[in-house]
């Protein structure tokens, strides 16, 4: 049951986001001017990104309850996943994904709301959740089908 002094689940996510970053008051600054943040992956979480309307339909294959942050940019027809620090290889083999280096940076919206076309398709949750790079992978290969069993 929920108290009168919890967080919503989106001021989680954007307390999480805030936590991957050792700079949060230069974040809260930019994001105060409606500008978007500079967050470099590695420590927390790395980075593939995708097209954007090929992410939404592997969204609709993983399902809700198995998917980490997606953030997109509509302008851009960009997508980003937020996926475990540890990512090994099981990625490389997926042409329309695009794997970012530990280290590069994601410039990201506040958690609350979008930025010149830039926001989060799917909100962090404030858990630390990510997206299974298994279960991504899958959802853009061939056929784009997950089996029951997966995840």
């Amino acid at each position: 049951m929920a108290t009168k002094h919890a967080l919503p689940s989106r001021q989680k996510g954007q307390d999480w986001l805030l936590s991957c970053t050792s700079e949060p008051t230069e974040v809260h600054r930019l994001w105060s001017a409606e500008e978007l943040a500079p967050f470099r992956s590695g420590a927390h979480w790395r980075v593939a990104e995708a097209p954007l309307l090929p992410s939404v339909h592997a969204m609709k294959r993983i399902g809700s309850q198995r998917l980490g942050p997606v953030l997109a940019d509509v302008e851009a027809d960009r997508a980003w996943w937020l996926l475990p620090p540890t990512l090994g290889d099981e990625l490389d083999d997926v042409r329309q994904l695009t794997v970012r280096r530990p280290g590069w940076v994601l410039r990201c919206p506040p958690v609350l709301y979008y930025v010149g076309g830039r926001g989060w398709l799917e909100r962090p949750d404030g858990s630390g959740h990510l997206t299974n790079p298994v279960l991504l992978g899958a959802a853009f290969g061939p056929g784009g089908r997950l089996s029951e069993a997966a995840g």
